[in-house]
């Protein structure tokens, strides 16, 4: 089993990884219920919204000098409209919300705790942002999709033993193109959200 080492990194200082997140969003998002035809084109895109935000956060997963998994943070007020919008339609500060953009791994690293760690660190630096919410989202697929695989299995139980809460009626929406489009299309959004402890509140669960 091999020996992961974590690294968190901010801003501009991500930059340098482009083409290693790059390549693990293309490769870890092209399975279900992401389904996303990845090119590097989007990933560019995406992926400077981050470089920009000096007060976004990179946890990059690393075996020996690879890196294997990335997860992301970013406040929710440089992201999106389409996600603001579901805060805002609920009386929520976007400048309240720690945005957790994603979380990759290699599947065969998978399995050794990376996710808990991934969730720790982006909730200290909710903390230390001083956010009162961290919050993501993940997309809705129904259960009859064609290309759902017959063993798949939701990540929702891992979700609520990290703490976060289904955000009922809460739905933003991100563009990007699946499988077999030609074009990209709106993929609904839903949101899951904890209630970020101060700095003086101990330690999460």
């Amino acid at each position: 089993m091999a020996t992961l080492t974590f690294e968190n990194i901010h801003g501009s200082a991500a930059e340098p990884y482009l083409s290693d997140l790059a390549r693990l969003r293309i490769r870890v998002f092209h399975d279900f219920p992401y389904l996303y035809e990845g090119s590097l084109a989007y990933e560019e895109h995406y992926l400077q919204t981050y470089f920009n935000a000096p007060e976004s956060l990179v946890v990059l997963a690393r075996d020996g000098e690879r890196i294997v998994g990335a997860s992301t943070a970013i406040p929710l007020h440089y992201e999106e409209e389409s996600l603001i919008a579901a805060f805002r339609s609920k009386g929520m500060d976007a400048m309240d919300v720690m945005y957790f953009g994603e979380s990759i791994l290699l599947s065969e690293y998978r399995g050794q705790g990376a996710g808990k760690e991934f969730f720790k660190r982006r909730l200290q630096h909710a903390e230390e942002q001083g956010k009162k919410w961290a919050a993501f989202c993940a997309v809705l697929r129904s259960d009859d999709h064609p290309l759902r695989p017959s063993h798949y299995q939701p990540l929702d139980p891992f979700w609520q033993s990290q703490g976060f809460a289904k955000a009922e009626g809460m739905i933003g929406s991100l563009r990007w193109l699946d499988l077999g489009e030609k074009d990209e299309t709106l993929k609904p959004m839903q949101f899951w959200l904890k209630e970020v402890k101060s700095l003086e509140g101990g330690d999460h669960a």
